[in-house]
């Protein structure tokens, strides 16, 4: 293994989800001023999340499903309007032509 790839500053850290104030602990090098006692009573760097596992849609159950079906069907419609249009301006343009 090469020396000196992996950084200096990877420690034991502190991750609290500040949405629902869940946390855990992880190692990471992420710098931060912060920090925050752990329940084994150790002192360690405090990260603060945006969003985690711990309240994403996706991990919640609580996403929402789009409905791609209909999606699909309006687009077939709008492109089938289109191509009639097409078609009669390709018609109307031919007779013109032959007069």
């Amino acid at each position: 293994m090469k020396a000196d790839v992996h950084p200096k500053n990877y420690r034991t850290m502190i991750f609290r989800d500040s949405a629902s104030g869940q946390s855990f602990l992880s190692k990471s090098c992420a710098n931060t001023n912060l920090s925050a006692k752990w329940e084994d009573g150790q002192e360690y760097p405090l990260y603060l999340l945006g969003i985690s596992a711990f309240t994403h849609p996706f991990y919640t159950g609580q996403q929402k499903f789009v409905d791609t079906a209909g999606r699909v069907d309006k687009f077939q419609q709008r492109l089938a309007k289109t191509q009639l249009a097409q078609a009669a301006l390709a018609d109307a343009v031919g007779k013109k032509k032959k007069k």
